[in-house]
């Protein structure tokens, strides 16, 4: 299956250069440019595209409002977005994340990690290694804040069990590392996160990250809520 893909920056040369690299690569195809956020929008509508590379500075609006556009309209539930860019602080990094974002990479990527990337979140994954979940959250989304501590979305229809696997999973722990600790299989720890997901409304494992973190099921340190 071919992995269709949107590339939103303003830069012409970068685009370019994306594209002679993605073409060029067997299962992965561009189907579409944009330019600026407000583009990004209209095209992923457009061209159907699997995945996003999203650039956060962009004119007439930018990568975080594109992200949030996309991932908030249904008929795009689909569509994944990878951001791309040089202005890699971990403010913009939960921002994104915040948006929908499926995951985040510098643009100083080398071409192989580039399109590792693309197939880890064409496939559903977040492109967040625990360590980097971890340093993120931990300092960002931990931070007290206005309204905090109001049950969101999702956590009541949650099951003891599912809120115990959303906490690890917000942990950064793998599926394999949550079935080891729990003494389950692999397959039913994905099992009991993909429905985490489901009656959460989060698009993928990224987004269960920051719900987790949000609603108080793992605390500021790492540490999983009693």
């Amino acid at each position: 299956m071919t992995i269709r893909v949107l590339l939103a920056d303003d830069q012409t040369l970068l685009r370019a250069t994306f594209r002679l690299l993605l073409d060029s690569t067997d299962g992965i195809e561009v189907v579409g440019e944009a330019s600026t956020g407000a583009e990004a929008v209209v095209r992923a509508r457009a061209d159907r595209a699997d995945i996003v590379l999203m650039d956060i500075r962009m004119p007439d609006m930018d990568g975080i409002e594109a992200t949030r556009r996309i991932t908030a309209d249904e008929a795009l539930a689909g569509v994944k977005i990878l951001v791309l860019t040089t202005f890699e602080t971990d403010e913009l990094v939960v921002a994104g994340l915040r948006a929908g974002a499926s995951g985040f990479l510098g643009k100083g990527v080398d071409p192989q990690t580039l399109l590792q990337a693309i197939r880890t979140v064409a496939a559903g994954e977040s492109l967040l290694s625990p360590a980097a979940t971890t340093a993120l959250i931990q300092r960002f989304l931990a931070q007290p804040q206005p309204g905090r501590g109001a049950p969101g979305p999702g956590l009541v229809e949650l099951t003891a069990r599912e809120r115990e696997l959303t906490a690890l999973v917000g942990q950064g722990l793998s599926n394999d590392e949550i079935a080891d600790q729990l003494f389950i299989s692999t397959a039913t720890a994905k099992t009991h996160i993909n429905r985490a997901m489901t009656k959460t409304g989060a698009r993928d494992r990224a987004q269960l990250v920051v719900f987790a973190y949000e609603n108080g099921l793992v605390l500021p340190g790492g540490d999983q809520a009693s």
